[in-house]
């Protein structure tokens, strides 16, 4: 998952359509390395485990999906250029409750985020430590990735954009090594799976393996909606769409061909939610280093990311509170702590505790429950963002019908999740979190039309 900043800055809609400092192709580079996470590293295994080979019509309808999505929502950001990017939309569309609901959707989204972060971190760290419980593990990531944004670590940020070439470069050195396997120059043990086009080869589990795949394909492009909010620090505003173009041309291959690889080396049922299936794919191979190395690179690029997103949950609250969608405590700051917002970070703390502990009751399917709900919950933000677009933007016909194809692809992937039993029960989390906002955004718009006749 990505490495998402702050979230819905400045709904309130001010304008901030100033001049930026990026370059559309910097804007790219940044988001193929912040949308790359243990989403896909881990995530991925779980897609093929259901549907085989056809994971790859998985990602590539997934990047369709992904495509429609942020170029409307881009073209929105090119016509009215604001900070809140997704949620102003949302409340310019519909009202304030949309907006209200979408940043508390996507600060939802980002605790549960955190949770399958840390779920992945501790899975992948069993790789060496395969005796110590989950909930050991992620509660140790927890109390570090909290500890430094207790301390507020200048240089964080620096370290991100390391880590986003850690995770980029342990994909690239997948696809040349398993290239190496696939073609003879790296010899393994045992032979190579029967290369085999037949609906049954292909489509193993049929329709419904495919469909329930499909969260797991877009849960990978997650993040797109936080290159939106980045767009605004484009020199050309313009250039958001060809940089949002470029970014998912370049993910789309990397995941693609990734994963064709890792399927052409090893069958399908071989595939296991507690590795990468990159690991896995290798395995018959002598490369002792590769497992670790990989396996290493994974957690720290997935540290990066559960502590990222842990500042972004921190820093949304505290927005949130500010444009009056949040209780007004949660914009105190310690300034004698460097501006900490501690309310806000005792919130996400919570949300960290609760993950932990879902860890300890549930060590075989956390992973699971947690990345279907938090991928729910990121797509709904994404309906919202074409919804949107059809009510501010002026769109000929075709571009309506790519928006309604859109929404098919996002529905498709969100009651795949209800087919699937193992997964279903993070449809259901996901769904008691809409409704409680929903009911919360029912009073609170009720409160604010009567002030507004006050």
């Amino acid at each position: 998952m990505a490495n998402q900043p702050a979230g819905c800055a400045n709904s309130n809609g001010s304008d901030s359509g100033g001049k930026g400092s990026m370059s559309w192709w910097q804007l790219s580079l940044l988001g193929v390395g912040c949308t790359i996470g243990t989403g896909y590293f881990l995530g991925s295994a779980i897609g093929i485990r259901q549907t085989g080979p056809s994971i790859l019509f998985s990602f590539i309808l997934a990047a369709i999906g992904t495509y429609i999505v942020y170029n409307l929502l881009a073209k929105m950001t090119t016509e009215d250029p604001q900070e809140g990017s997704f949620c102003y939309y949302a409340a310019k569309a519909f009202g304030k409750w949309a907006g209200f609901s979408c940043g508390w959707n996507y600060w939802c989204s980002n605790i549960l985020i955190m949770g399958s972060q840390l779920t992945a971190l501790a899975i992948l760290s069993q790789f060496w430590f395969p005796s110590v419980a989950l909930w050991v593990f992620a509660s140790g990531y927890a109390i570090l990735s909290l500890l430094i944004v207790f301390l507020g670590t200048n240089s964080f940020d620096k370290a991100e954009d390391l880590f986003a070439i850690i995770k980029t470069a342990a994909i690239i050195m997948f696809i040349v090594i398993a290239s190496l396997a696939l073609f003879g120059v790296i010899e393994g043990n045992g032979k190579l799976p029967e290369l085999s086009f037949s609906h049954e080869d292909l489509f193993p589990e049929g329709l419904k393996g495919l469909w329930s795949s499909l969260i797991y394909a877009f849960y990978a492009y997650g993040g797109i909606e936080v290159i939106g909010l980045m767009a605004m620090q484009l020199k050309d505003k313009k250039d958001a769409p060809k940089a949002g173009n470029v970014m998912l041309m370049i993910l789309t291959f990397i995941y693609v061909a990734s994963l064709a690889l890792a399927v052409l080396l090893i069958s399908s049922d071989a595939f296991n939610d507690k590795e990468s299936p990159f690991v896995t794919a290798l395995g018959k191979y002598n490369l002792p280093f590769f497992p670790h190395v990989f396996n290493g690179a994974i957690i720290i690029a997935g540290f990066s990311a559960l502590t990222a997103a842990l500042f972004a949950v921190t820093n949304l609250l505290v927005t949130l509170a500010k444009d009056g969608d949040a209780p007004k405590i949660f914009e105190k700051k310690l300034k004698k702590h460097k501006d900490l917002p501690l309310p806000s970070l005792t919130l996400a703390t919570l949300g960290l505790i609760a993950s932990v502990v879902t860890a300890l009751l549930l060590p075989g399917k956390v992973y699971e429950y947690l990345t279907t709900a938090a991928g729910i919950l990121l797509l709904y933000n994404w309906a919202f963002i074409i919804l949107s677009a059809f009510k501010i933007l002026k769109q000929k016909r075709s571009g309506i019908m790519i928006g309604i194809s859109g929404l098919a692809l996002l529905l498709s992937a969100v009651t795949g999740t209800i087919l699937e039993k193992s997964i279903r029960f993070g449809f259901y989390i996901s769904l008691l979190l809409v409704a409680v906002i929903a009911v919360i955004a029912f009073f609170m718009n009720k409160k604010w039309k009567k002030d507004h006749i006050v």
